[in-house]
């Protein structure tokens, strides 16, 4: 059985800050008048999504065999540390939590969000779960960027304000973006096992080098219209304190860094995303 820090490890906890950014920006946007509430509830039902949906991925990814003899962090069915049924259940419980707030939250606000809450889990558990699990055909990318990035900003924003901006939109955009960031550099450390196994994702069709290329891509594109919303909100300009950091992980990636060595790239690209929307939460809430 696996001991209470495997199960710890299991829920990845350094995937956690792409749960985190977007609430801290949407409740940025409602400044100067956040509901501080509407904001907690709105981060648990984004935690519970986000350590549901990396226990769900351990249960799809172990049951199909594809996590065996894996780089990266530890996968309780792969290893045999824990029972599938029993990971299941764990990501059951995360989205069941995830429900109850949601609906809680839905009550305090409108129950639209009813519908969009019943979209993320599905598609959390659709990722790798289910008998054409989406993870498994290059489609990753896209519902990290909706999900975690648009419709998490917009939703914590919407819980807090009643409404819906451009800038509110704009602004959810680099944090997909740099969501999506996180998941490229996961897939590409993944990219020779997925391919053995035959799971296509993004990294699997691109090939080595253009996945390296899109890893730049996204860091860049990501900062560069975190920065353009200084239009509207001057302060959101001091985001490009982040672009000497992610040009030096552009740059190790881009020289070849793989395998293990790409383990300590994803960490640093998860935390430039927490670091990135805490600046630009500053500059935002700063600027309203």
């Amino acid at each position: 059985m696996a001991k209470a820090n495997e199960w710890i490890q299991g829920a990845r906890p350094k995937t956690l800050p792409a749960a985190i950014a977007p609430v801290l920006v949407g409740t940025a946007l409602a400044f100067p008048n956040p509901n501080y509430v509407n904001a907690l509830l709105a981060l648990i039902v984004s935690l519970s999504l986000q350590i549901g949906v990396n226990f769900a991925n351990d249960y799809s990814d172990g049951i199909r065999g594809t996590d065996a003899e894996r780089v990266g962090p530890l996968r309780l069915v792969g290893s045999g540390l824990a029972k599938a049924s029993a990971v299941r259940n764990t990501a059951f419980g995360c989205f069941l939590i995830a429900a109850i707030t949601g609906l809680y939250l839905s009550s305090r606000s409108s129950l639209w969000l009813i519908l969009i809450g019943a979209l993320a889990i599905g598609a959390a558990w659709g990722y790798t779960g289910g008998n054409n699990p989406y993870g498994y055909r290059a489609l990753g990318e896209v519902s990290v960027f909706l999900f975690f990035g648009v419709v998490a900003v917009l939703g914590t924003y919407y819980v807090q304000s009643q409404k819906i901006t451009f800038l509110a939109i704009c602004a959810s955009f680099p944090i997909g973006i740099f969501a999506c960031a996180i998941l490229v550099m996961n897939n590409l450390r993944d990219r020779a096992k997925d391919l053995e196994v035959g799971k296509h994702t993004l990294a699997v069709v691109l090939g080595d080098r253009p996945t390296r290329i899109l890893y730049l891509s996204l860091l860049m594109s990501g900062g560069l219209i975190g920065a353009l919303t200084a239009i509207s909100r001057p302060w959101a300009l001091l985001t490009i304190i982040t672009l000497p950091i992610s040009i030096s992980l552009a740059v190790k990636v881009l020289k070849g860094a793989g395998g293990r060595d790409l383990i300590p790239l994803l960490q640093r690209t998860a935390l430039i995303q927490l670091l990135f929307a805490f600046i630009y939460s500053v500059g935002l809430a700063i600027s309203a």
